[in-house]
């Protein structure tokens, strides 16, 4: 793989197109500060003169994305398909407003077995990795997901610890029926494994399978007069019969499948994604793209690539409305994500339809959920330029708060919020340097300076700025922003709780008095939300850092020793101060020591020793 050519400002001229290869590769269209655009093909020089050549109307996407482009760069690569995941790994980097961006890519929940342990048990991880456990999901919903492992725990009593060791006596749980007490060597692995059988049909779906197994079960324990066991087993077969009355079969096959819808309303796109496991759907997520470039394929294509990835692999079957671009490349990658083959389908007829057009009805109320959104922000917008006096609709909000204990461990948090949703990408937190008294008034000074040195940078300031506090922080941002020239750019106002009977109060740069707005006023409720929001980002954060200082071990200090050889001395000596007064020879006793590490231990820790010697 190797970097090309970076073009001129003329953009895609004949100069530059001449020196651009003929190979794969990915492109990168810049702007005057940021990525516009990041494409591929398996021509670059081609591709690029389609666009060099592009005659269509200069409002359309293409048109008005060009206008802007500054400058191209490339980036060769030697096969397509290496050129297609980079295209991927660059989209999720540097976010270009004309791509394909998943917004809402979080990687929900999932249920792990982990069937490769002698005595297996059951949790939740959002990482699939290949280490031989079964995974099931994933739950969009959270309380379904908590709702189901209640149930599951209630009915087979699996151990619920991360690490088994023998014990003696069984812990409270065996006492309250929720564990067979495998550490007390109560029960045999054979029966064990048979419960871990029953947990996998039930995750599976299979719950028909189980309640037969059971009902057969029951019977042959009431006929050995076992009647407390049968119950038991009775009681299993009751909750495992209401959860069927839940579950909605979307397909007879059973099989693992993501079903896939997408709508176009003018520029803008929806997707939804169903989620369909053991034939069931378990959950779904919607994405909305308000102007992305290219064809339905094009995007279609792209959401794949930025979706699965090595911490969420595909099923076994992707059901799509289209033809994709690159397909067999994509189906490539995806079953090596996967560690098996992956089927890509496109129905047209027979039961699958079904669950397509469940999906494609789910990606159509996308665009009424985000027209209420928009209709809502713009009552929003138009009440806050009114009541607060703005210059500009404050699209784009950054709260900053500072976070300290007497000085120590100061952070910065900015959140951010665009048209009235969090835009969790954009947060961050800064960390006060040389400053070890509680100055709020400096530390905000310096958390300012550096947020709008790398607004001017990459281009992407706030429109509106919320200040934590009162006049005393309001003057900081105004000298601040002053500095750099953005006060007629930036509009500034700080938010502060002075007396419990007067509430909140805004303050405004050029005015006196504070502005205040009725209790339950939405524009003041959405102003608090986000201060709220800054505190509880900076908060955690700030305890974070505590925490880590408090945990810190005088160890940490020792060079030559890591995290294992820390744990192993400590496991064997029992505490820094026994290590401290250890002799060389009693360290170097320890496993992983040896007698080479254990004198330089030795020697950093008894540094008065060492100089005594020296001055001898």
């Amino acid at each position: 793989m190797t970097r090309e050519h970076q073009s001129p400002a003329n953009a895609l001229d004949t100069t530059f197109l001449a020196t651009v290869s003929h190979g794969p590769g990915v492109y990168l269209m810049q702007g005057k500060r940021e990525v516009l655009y990041v494409g591929k093909a398996a021509d670059l020089r081609k591709r690029l003169a389609q666009y060099a050549h592009f005659s269509g109307p200069s409002h359309s996407k293409t048109g008005v994305m060009l206008s802007h482009v500054r400058k191209v760069d490339t980036i060769l690569t030697t096969t397509e398909k290496e050129a297609l995941i980079l295209e991927a790994s660059l989209i999720k980097k540097h976010r270009p407003r004309y791509n394909v961006i998943l917004r809402d890519d979080k990687n929900y929940p999932l249920i792990k077995v982990t069937i490769k342990e002698q005595w297996p048990r059951v949790l939740v991880t959002r990482r699939r990795i290949r280490d031989g456990s079964r995974y099931f999901g994933p739950f969009a919903s959270t309380s379904g997901m908590r709702t189901t492992l209640k149930l599951l725990f209630s009915m087979f009593p699996l151990r619920r610890c991360k690490t088994i060791r023998k014990r003696e006596r069984p812990c409270l749980n065996y006492q309250m029926g929720r564990c067979l007490a495998p550490c007390a060597g109560l029960v045999d692995n054979t029966k064990y494994m048979a419960m871990v059988e029953e947990v996998l049909l039930f995750l599976e779906g299979k719950n028909r399978d189980i309640i037969a197994n059971l009902k057969e079960k029951m019977r042959r324990a009431a006929a050995e007069l076992a009647f407390e066991e049968a119950a038991l087993l009775r009681d299993r077969i009751i909750a495992l019969e209401k959860t069927l009355e839940h579950q909605v079969i979307a397909a007879e096959h059973g099989l693992d499948q993501d079903v896939f819808g997408l709508a176009r309303n003018g520029a803008s796109v929806a997707i939804a994604l169903l989620f369909v496991r053991a034939g069931m759907i378990t959950g779904s997520q919607n994405f909305f793209m308000a102007d992305p470039i290219g064809d339905d394929g094009r995007i279609l294509s792209q959401t794949l690539m930025l979706y699965y990835s090595s911490r969420r692999h595909p099923p076994r079957e992707l059901m799509l409305p289209l033809a994709i671009d690159n397909e067999p490349l994509i189906r490539e990658q995806l079953s090596e994500l996967r560690g098996g083959p992956v089927r890509i389908r496109v129905p047209r007829r027979g039961k699958r339809m079904q669950l397509m057009r469940m999906a494609a009805a789910n990606a159509e109320q996308v665009f009424s959920k985000e027209s209420k959104k928009l209709k809502a922000w713009q009552i929003m917008s138009t009440t806050l330029v009114r009541k607060l006096r703005l210059r500009n609709s404050p699209d784009r909000i950054e709260c900053l708060d500072i976070s300290n204990l007497s000085g120590k461990q100061a952070v910065g948090s900015l959140v951010c919020f665009v048209r009235g949703e969090p835009e969790k990408q954009s947060y961050r937190h800064y960390r006060i340097t040389g400053r070890d008294e509680p100055d709020d008034y400096a530390m905000m000074r310096e958390v300012l300076q550096r947020r709008m040195e790398t607004g001017l940078a990459k281009n992407n300031l706030p429109d509106m700025l919320l200040l934590d506090g009162g006049k005393g922080q309001l003057s900081i941002g105004v000298e601040v922003l002053a500095d750099f020239d953005l006060l007629e750019l930036i509009d500034l106002v700080a938010i502060a709780k002075e007396k419990q009977d007067e509430g909140e109060k805004l303050f405004r740069p050029g005015r006196k008095n504070p502005i205040i707005l009725p209790a339950h006023a939405p524009a003041l409720l959405y102003l608090m939300r986000i201060r709220d929001e800054s505190h509880r980002f900076g908060i955690t954060f700030h305890r974070h850092l505590r925490n880590a200082k408090t945990l810190r071990s005088p160890l940490d200090k020792v060079t030559g020793i890591g995290a294992q050889r820390k744990k192993a001395l400590l496991r064997a000596l029992g505490s820094f101060k026994r290590i401290q007064s250890a002799s060389a020879k009693e360290l170097a006793s320890v496993p992983g020591i040896g007698p080479v590490l254990a004198e330089n231990i030795f020697r950093q820790l008894h540094p008065e020793d060492e100089k005594n010697h020296a001055t001898r």
